[in-house]
């Protein structure tokens, strides 16, 4: 096995993206960011399907559906796997067994032991890998758990987060996966909670200092679907943790009216409110007028080129995500989602979508009770079996 590829680079880093379509164009557009002030140079790109000129929009780099042919060719020293989530874990393990340093998409893997398998892979290999939770890379995080330890809203009693979204029925029919717990007897688990909305979960349990696998105690999961898909477009989930502060997030991809989620800090003498799409954060606090701040952020392939470079921190690497990964658990492990009655949606006239009427109120407010769906007013919640993990 060749060792990992480590100190300063005499050029900019060279990786390869696996997965340039869908999300990955993000991906495309952030490297050429970052190529452009010489932090990173795209050698390689890994497709079943070659991309076309006119696609990339641009002079192509290398291309291979082969990910481990295309890592040697190229001699890439990192790599940005942006592919089906049952992929994650073997295309990992190929880049780790070449010494090639990752930046993961989210979720990390489909299942716990998946997670461990990528993770303890990696670990033995001895390279980096950086998580794909970019609202983790907001420096609202850091100034969040500051105004926390300094007793701004006195003692942390819960955290919350609320995702109201929308997703067209054509979002369920992007790729075979797509909606999918499960395909051609591989675990997938693409639901709201996991997916979408990730972020959601993520950065609730990193406010709530409760990152580790080792702090979680308990999940509770309410899962539901309006649309015609196996997986969960409307849930939620209680987690305890290790210190005993419940972690609640609700998200719906059938809202009425789509708007940023958000995570929610309460204290004894006040709350914070954290956009984490926007980086934008307010403080609500005991005989003090509202405060609102907004933050920059690191973008998390350039805290991993500075990491290989001059050893800065890498800011997620995948022992942080192990919460989330026990709540991508106890979703894999609960029953399949409970289809809503007909009579709990609708479609918007002139949309391709589904809509849970009053769903936008009920995710508010499970953010800011701590509470689970069937113990707020869901008349098609009301009755549902809470799985606990």
């Amino acid at each position: 096995m060749t060792g990992p590829r480590t100190g300063p680079p005499a050029e900019p880093l060279p990786i390869v993206l696996a997965g340039a379509r869908g999300h990955g164009r993000w991906h495309v557009a952030n490297i050429r960011r970052l190529q452009a002030l010489g932090v990173v140079r795209l050698v390689g790109i890994c497709e079943v399907n070659p991309l076309t000129e006119e696609e990339f929009g641009g002079e192509l780099p290398a291309q291979s559906a082969d990910f481990g042919a295309l890592l040697d060719a190229t001699g890439a020293r990192a790599a940005v796997i942006c592919t089906p989530i049952p992929t994650h874990t073997d295309l990992a393990l190929t880049a780790a067994s070449r010494g090639v340093h990752l930046l993961l998409e989210k979720p990390p893997a489909p299942s716990y032991a998946e997670f461990r398998r990528m993770a303890d892979g990696v670990a033995a290999a001895g390279v980096a890998c950086q998580i794909g939770f970019q609202s983790l890379g907001s420096h609202a995080v850091p100034a969040i758990r500051e105004l926390i330890a300094d007793g701004a809203i006195g003692t942390v009693t819960g955290v919350g987060g609320a995702g109201a979204w929308a997703r067209d029925e054509a979002y369920y029919r992007r790729a075979p996966w797509a909606g999918k717990r499960r395909l051609n007897g591989a675990d997938v688990i693409d639901g709201a909670l996991t997916n979408p909305l990730a972020h959601a979960v993520a950065t609730a349990l990193a406010l709530a200092g409760s990152d580790r696998a080792e702090d979680v105690t308990a999940i509770e999961t309410e899962l539901w679907r309006a649309n015609a898909i196996e997986s969960d477009d409307t849930s939620c989930v209680r987690i305890t943790t290790a210190e005993g502060r419940p972690v609640t997030v609700a998200a719906t991809l059938c809202a009425e009216h789509p708007d940023e989620p958000y995570v929610l800090v309460h204290g004894s003498r006040g709350r914070i409110t954290f956009w984490y799409k926007q980086d934008r954060v307010l403080l609500q606090r005991a005989d003090h007028g509202p405060e609102e701040f907004e933050y920059g952020r690191t973008d998390l392939l350039e805290n991993l080129a500075g990491h290989l470079t001059d050893g800065t921190a890498l800011l997620v690497p995948p022992e942080s995500t192990g919460a989330f990964m026990k709540v991508v658990e106890a979703i894999r492990l609960a029953p399949d989602p409970a289809p809503l009655p007909e009579s709990a949606w609708r479609r918007p006239p002139g949309e391709d979508r589904r809509v849970v009427p009053g769903v936008d109120a009920l995710v508010a407010a499970a953010a800011d009770t701590l509470a689970l769906y069937s113990e707020l007013a869901a008349p098609w919640a009301a009755h549902e079996e809470v799985s606990t993990r």
